[in-house]
């Protein structure tokens, strides 16, 4: 067995984020750079441009590119507002939520960007109502309305503190009501938004090329011209890419070799800073209650019994990430332990014991899949430790199977598999987004899943608390009732590195609350 209780790996010789902003001999550019764009590298391409439709890393473009009512200036962990002059609930039972724009928005291509606009946006998330799709974070959303051209109010069905959260997510991008249809998502790569950046051409799992839009009014106060974003298949061809100043930055999908290899450099004063900061993704099973072993609890509880998480982040991931033991990440309020306080460590005699209660006494047949060029280089690796571990209890005989992210998605949303793997990258940070999005009749996974207590009781519950440190108690049985239920598998949570040339400065304060990259932090250093 490996130490549950190892710390991720940390090297002192790292700069830390606090002194990645000075240097000997450079300076920060106060001003945009005019030396062509910064070139940022990432593994995790969007799977759509239409807010509509995404609940996933698209957001990571839309950040950039569309405009939100809220979002969150440097250093907030609190939405502020954006597109909004001001945001605030007008009533005692956190059920109306009224903005008031600011004065002269625009789209990018001129058109007035009004309230209309709004409630057009956040209207046809719902009407479209895509599988999988954005409308489960608006469960609690009654109906919109647009009293003049400056003012928003959003009338909830009961109460909810986490709203102002919600409209922070890109996924309520506020598009343009002429070029976005209200019942059918926008099928080209042609983009109208009203964000920091406009979008001057899109290959589809290649590159994105962003510009100043001198059109935005918002918070971001922009420190470079353009970026451009490269999608890479793997993380060895973008640190490749990196090395030889083909790219200036990387984000999202180092893989753990190259991390350890990284810190090594920048400890040895070579032309790569990395930074290691505090990350809230998590990656776990899924389980199909309709497939007809997948289906079974005991099934899933013997799966929870053997898969050894400590395992998996030493061996797959060289410990750069952490044994996960709830779906609420360390860190936040409310997290548990509850899959280690029931099951402890891996036993086969316990997974045997279960299967034997419900008269399982042959190996069970299950397909495991996974996502190619998703979440990182290592994820084929960590699913044939899982499939190893599985089949060397000799319960299980596992079958792997993959397919790339755009694909594999509508296969999740037409329940064609019967366990799954997924990434979660929060959308806001707190307890309730770690549950409510994976529960309900509509949700992320395309998978419905009741969970009547904690759809009906728990989370309104929590949501009539604006003081998020009193929710604790909710949080912590509807974990419970996760765990019990073995619907969802949690595996590991993650760390938030960035590597980046020494020239970049801005790195360290360019992640959101969410690891969202807010490109416009970036700049060039200039020399004395």
């Amino acid at each position: 067995m490996f130490n549950r209780n190892r710390c991720l790996r940390r090297v002192a010789a790292i700069a830390s984020i606090s002194s990645l902003v000075t240097g000997c001999g450079v300076l920060a550019s106060d001003s945009p750079d005019d030396e062509g764009p910064i070139v940022v590298g990432t593994t995790s391409s969007p799977s759509t441009l239409d807010p509509a439709a995404s609940w996933d890393s698209s957001w990571e473009l839309f950040r950039n590119i569309y405009q939100t009512l809220l979002s969150y200036p440097v250093g907030a962990t609190a939405p502020q507002p954006d597109a909004a002059k001001s945001c605030e609930f007008t009533d005692s039972s956190n059920q109306v939520f009224r903005c008031e724009l600011r004065e002269g928005l625009t789209f990018s291509d001129g058109g007035t960007l009004d309230a209309k606009a709004v409630k057009h946006s956040i209207d046809r998330i719902r009407t479209i109502n895509v599988n999988g799709g954005p409308a489960g974070l608006l469960g609690s959303l009654d109906r919109v309305q647009a009293p003049n051209e400056r003012e928003v109010v959003f009338h909830l069905n009961k109460p909810d503190a986490t709203f102002p959260f919600v409209l922070a997510t890109p996924a309520m991008s506020i598009v343009d009501p002429g070029a976005y249809p209200a019942g059918a998502l926008r099928e080209d790569t042609a983009v109208i938004g009203s964000g920091p950046y406009t979008l001057q051409s899109y290959e589809e799992g290649k590159e994105a090329q962003l510009v100043r839009n001198d059109r935005y009014k918002g918070h971001a106060e922009r420190r470079n011209n353009a970026v451009t974003i490269r999608y890479f298949q793997d993380s060895d061809t973008m640190v490749e890419a990196l090395r030889d100043d083909r790219i200036d930055l990387t984000y999202r999908g180092l893989a753990a070799d190259d991390i350890i290899d990284l810190q090594g450099r920048a400890s040895k004063e070579e032309e790569i800073q990395l930074i290691d900061g505090t990350g809230t993704d998590i990656n776990y099973l899924v389980f199909n209650p309709k497939d007809p072993w997948a289906g079974k609890k005991e099934v899933r509880r013997a799966v929870a019994q053997i898969v050894d998480r400590a395992a998996i982040a030493h061996k797959v991931y060289k410990d750069t990430v952490d044994p996960l033991y709830s779906m609420v990440p360390k860190g936040l309020t409310g997290h548990t332990t509850g899959f280690f306080d029931d099951f402890g460590e891996p036993s086969v005699a316990k997974a045997r014991q279960i299967l034997a209660g419900a008269g399982i006494t042959e190996p069970v047949p299950l397909t495991l899949w996974y996502t190619t060029d998703r979440y990182g280089s290592e994820t084929a690796l960590e699913f044939k430790e899982i499939e190893r571990q599985l089949e060397a209890s000799k319960l299980f005989d596992i079958t792997l199977e993959s397919r790339p992210w755009k694909t594999y998605v509508e296969g999740y949303q037409n329940g064609e598999y019967p366990v799954f793997g997924r990434g979660w990258f929060p959308d806001f940070p707190d307890a309730d987004n770690f549950i409510a999005p994976f529960v309900g009749e509509q949700n992320a996974l395309g998978t419905p899943y009741a969970a009547k207590k904690i759809t009906n009781d728990l989370l309104p519950s929590s949501r009539r608390e604006s003081d998020r440190g009193n929710v604790v108690k909710q949080f912590e049985e509807a974990q419970q009732i996760l765990v019990d239920d073995v619907r969802l598998l949690p595996l590991w949570q993650g760390r938030a590195y960035v590597a980046a040339s020494r020239d970049i400065s801005g790195a360290e304060r360019a992640l959101d609350p969410s690891t969202i990259m807010m490109m416009w932090e970036l700049s060039r250093k200039t020399s004395w």
